[in-house]
């Protein structure tokens, strides 16, 4: 879970400003948490108290109402009613990591993933993303192999996850739908060398950077175990003082 707020606070500096190096400060003035933060927070939060997640996402999102959400997000924010709107962006798998940590076999995995998404993303490529996310970080972190992780993802899901990050950078642009970053955020998780590398490759792509970066680093924590301190000192910096206890609470209970 830290891993994917990491990746956030990394990538937000080149979401509006796309890079295609991994030669880059990891933290800078503009590194900031951003709506990936928030409602990735908000899903453990869900999860730690046995709620609703269009509720947890309502209340932390009004919480933090500059984050940088997008337009329908935000409308749906402002609404009494929590009806989905039929979405396929990147925002359901960017949001997911803690479900993929919580539970405990793939069956809980995927119907809470699901259940994550569909409260906005209802459309099947929202929830396909979510599910393909969740299911990736919960292999790893059961030790699963790289090999068996890209075996396993690619055919339940049917992403290609044969391509090389020095493959899908020069043609990639911002991208912010599920099935055109999680992806690309699988390959940049399952070519890395450490947390460190994953997150460089992953902002490397040049696309949704920050979005590409949390997804890529949800499951490179879950797979590598730790961050490194110097990553997890500055993050912690950045993080406001009631995201942070929340997050302490979810990592002590699931033992991340």
């Amino acid at each position: 879970m830290l891993g994917a707020i990491a990746g956030d606070m990394i990538g937000s500096p080149y979401e509006a400003d796309p890079i295609k190096t991994t030669e880059f400060p990891l933290f800078g003035p503009e590194s900031r948490f951003t709506d990936d933060t928030v409602l990735t927070v908000a899903t453990a939060f869900a999860i730690l108290t046995d709620g609703d997640y269009a509720e947890a996402y309502k209340i932390f999102g009004r919480m933090y109402p500059l984050a940088g959400y997008n337009l329908m997000f935000g409308k749906w924010l402002a609404q009494d009613a929590s009806l989905p709107y039929n979405s396929w962006g990147n925002s359901a798998a960017m949001r997911v990591s803690p479900v993929g940590f919580a539970f405990d076999n793939e069956a809980q995995v995927l119907a809470e993933a699901k259940r994550s998404a569909e409260c906005t993303h209802n459309h099947p490529e929202g929830i396909k993303g979510a599910q393909a996310t969740a299911l990736a970080v919960h292999l790893a972190h059961q030790s699963a192999g790289r090999d068996d992780i890209r075996y396993e993802i690619s055919h339940r899901f049917g992403y290609d996850l044969s391509r090389t990050v020095e493959e899908i950078r020069p043609g990639y642009q911002f991208d912010a739908s599920c099935q055109g970053t999680v992806p690309e955020a699988l390959v940049a998780f399952l070519e890395s060398q450490d947390f460190e590398d994953s997150i460089r490759l992953a902002v490397s792509l040049g696309g949704d950077s920050d979005t590409l970066a949390c997804i890529t680093g949800g499951m490179a924590h879950a797979y590598y175990k730790i961050l490194p301190d110097d990553i997890q000192s500055e993050l912690l910096q950045r993080l406001p003082q009631d995201l942070h206890q929340i997050v302490d609470e979810f990592c002590a209970k699931y033992s991340i």
